[in-house]
């Protein structure tokens, strides 16, 4: 079997390294010490035609395969992993369900200018009592005057308060069918309509630089046409976008196991220690040799190469070391990928 990349997602992959190396790279540091969203390397990625790599040409994507994906995720990655989670919630969970359940009008009135750059989405599922349960979710949307009006809270919902952020579709309880069971909708909510409340930045261990926030919806009324596909088919229509936002979570995994292992590599080739590089030194190098085996234990590795560097947060390793631990809870905890895993086995089997 050929595991090379193919030719054109190699270009691609050099493309986006070099995009990186110009313009994450040298910026990601103050963005993160000052948990700035980077709103221009976005409308930069949307200009490259990176904003809608899974959303066919006709909506102003590029129609990319899931490897090309994944190869301009560990490029992002490696350079900032506030930028590439951003990018990956923008692509996936908050594009997917327009793209695969939304009407015409509604692929091109809000997937189409996502997918172009124009704008950034976000996704609302967790709530204060329920994240990993997703069923356990306790907004609801009641029909009325035409429409639906929300009424709930968000919480840990990325890019919805950015300057691009052009809306978010959540996921809501409408009832309870014959068997007693709730019965969920996906709706599209516009920034900016009326009931709806995006909270204040939450300030969290990693991640910095990317926007999450609370979100609140008190009487919040829409349209019919803003409900996504139909009526009691929302939760399932949500784990169905769910994988590809997965997937990425192990690219951003690798990606930041590949940044720890040059920056200490790196590290331990220039810093002297009695007079020699801490390189030639057997637990040092045995650190850079077990650095490979996963996201958490390279980036601890690494930090503990670098020392009292490596703890100061001016130093690059830093980040990604915060950055790291949210790669066990994102997109569902590693006990949740776990249960995914062996229930996709036991079907194959």
């Amino acid at each position: 079997m050929d595991f090379d990349l193919p030719e054109e997602t190699r270009a691609l992959q050099d493309m986006v390294r070099e995009f990186a190396a110009k313009e994450i790279t040298p910026y990601a540091a103050e963005w993160s010490e000052q948990e700035q969203f980077p709103t221009e390397v976005f409308t930069k990625l949307g200009g490259l035609g990176l904003m809608g790599m899974l959303v066919p040409e006709a909506y102003g994507g590029a129609e990319a395969d899931m490897v090309s994906y994944v190869a301009v995720m560990e490029e992002l990655g490696a350079a900032d992993q506030s930028v590439a989670a951003s990018w990956n919630a923008h692509s996936t969970i908050a594009s997917l369900p327009l793209l695969v359940y939304g009407t015409e009008e509604q692929k091109q009135r809000w997937l189409a200018p996502l997918a172009r750059g124009e704008a950034i989405g976000a996704f609302g599922l967790t709530e204060p009592d329920a994240g990993s349960d997703a069923a356990g979710i306790a907004t609801t949307a009641r029909r009325e005057r035409g429409g639906w009006v929300i009424d709930g809270t968000k919480i840990f919902i990325t890019n919805a308060g950015t300057e691009i952020s052009q809306g978010v579709a959540l996921l809501a309880v409408t009832g309870r069918g014959d068997d007693g069971r709730k019965q969920y909708a996906t709706f599209y909510i516009p920034t900016g309509t009326p009931g709806y409340t995006c909270g204040r930045k939450i300030r969290k261990l990693g991640w910095h630089a990317m926007d999450t926030r609370e979100l609140v919806f008190a009487d919040c009324w829409v349209p019919d046409d803003h409900l996504i596909g139909p009526e009691g088919n929302g939760l399932r229509q949500f784990l169905s976008v769910l994988d590809k936002g997965r997937i990425s979570v192990a690219a951003l995994g690798l990606s930041l196991t590949k940044a720890a292992l040059r920056l200490a590599v790196k590290h331990a080739g220039e810093r002297q220690q009695f007079g020699r590089p801490l390189s030639d030194f057997q637990a040092i190098a045995h650190k850079i040799a077990d650095a490979a085996e996963a996201a958490n234990r390279a980036a601890s590795a690494a930090v503990q190469i670098h020392g009292g560097y490596g703890y100061a947060r001016e130093s690059e390793i830093s980040r990604f070391y915060a950055d790291a631990k949210i790669l066990e809870i994102g997109e569902g905890t590693s006990e949740i990928q776990r249960n995914v895993i062996a229930r996709a086995l036991v079907k194959q089997s």
